[in-house]
């Protein structure tokens, strides 16, 4: 889920350690002919009713309950307290901010045209009726499709140089990486290690959430945002400015390079310093 943003990783890591002097890093998701279910499926296929109920090991370990990124979020959902009103205004904010984006022209340096697409179709004005009228992902739960990330097919890619790189090609520096985190949490909540990795990276660093001029965190649900927020506490006005992933969509692979992309050009729009970016997987 996260491939492009490791893929940033591993390219800044490789050019640290010296051992590469430009790497594009990046990554592409055509979730239209690849559905997230597609494990689902192919189990189903070869005769499981899921990739899961059927490991004797794994219910003795999490019981025979299916284990998904929809009950993580419903469950962050309830440990944090986070109402469906809550989500849903996050959405609806969202699509606003990302419409306005789009309608100012912010994301023109940050999309080359295919096929006569410039844009993404994602962002709508928010049917704040429908939205209420919405049924549940789980029986029972908070969350509905217009407070979840939507489908989508995209790639992103990141030229990554060392300083040498920079003068003997004669590029102009748009930005620098000074750190990057990846942390564990609970595997069935799943989505929750956004919130120690911000930790761990602003621990390392010396840095603190006021540092931030821009914070890009990956709206897979409205609750995994919403849970780091109560959590971190930073100024909502810097986070997503132009729109997250519940607007524009989240293409999994291409997801984290859309992401530092986005950041950079809000950086550099702003005239900003520091950008924090991070996402669940």
């Amino acid at each position: 889920k996260r491939q492009a943003q490791q893929a940033v990783h591993f390219g800044a890591q490789a050019v640290m350690a010296g051992v590469n002097d430009l790497v594009v890093a990046g990554g592409v998701q055509q979730m239209s002919q690849i559905p997230i279910s597609s494990a689902m499926t192919l189990a189903t296929d070869l005769g499981f009713p899921d990739p899961f109920s059927t490991s004797p090991g794994w219910v003795e370990r999490y019981g025979p309950e299916l284990v998904s990124q929809f009950t993580g979020a419903e469950m962050i959902a309830e440990k944090w307290d986070i109402t469906r009103d809550e989500m849903e205004e996050f959405a609806i904010e969202s699509h606003n901010r990302a419409l306005k984006a789009q309608a100012d022209g912010r994301f023109e340096a940050e999309i080359s045209p295919l096929n006569g697409l410039s844009h993404d179709e994602g962002p709508r004005e928010p049917d704040v009726e429908k939205i209420k009228g919405l049924r549940t992902l789980v029986d029972g739960g908070r969350l509905t499709a217009a407070v979840a990330s939507q489908i989508s097919d995209a790639s992103a890619s990141i030229l990554i140089a060392s300083e040498q790189a920079v003068k003997d090609h004669g590029f102009t520096p748009r930005a620098r990486i000074h750190h990057m985190s990846v942390r564990g949490d609970d595997p069935i909540f799943m989505l929750t290690a956004p919130i120690p990795a911000t930790q761990h990276a602003l621990a390392k660093t010396g840095l603190t959430m006021d540092d931030m001029d821009a914070v890009e965190i990956n709206e897979a649900f409205a609750s995994v945002v919403l849970a780091w927020e109560r959590e971190l506490h930073p100024d909502m006005t810097k986070v997503n400015p132009v729109g997250g992933a519940i607007a524009l969509g989240h293409p999994l692979g291409a997801t984290g390079a859309r992401l530092m992309t986005t950041l950079l050009n809000q950086l550099e729009q702003t005239g900003g310093r520091y950008g924090l970016q991070t996402m669940c997987e």
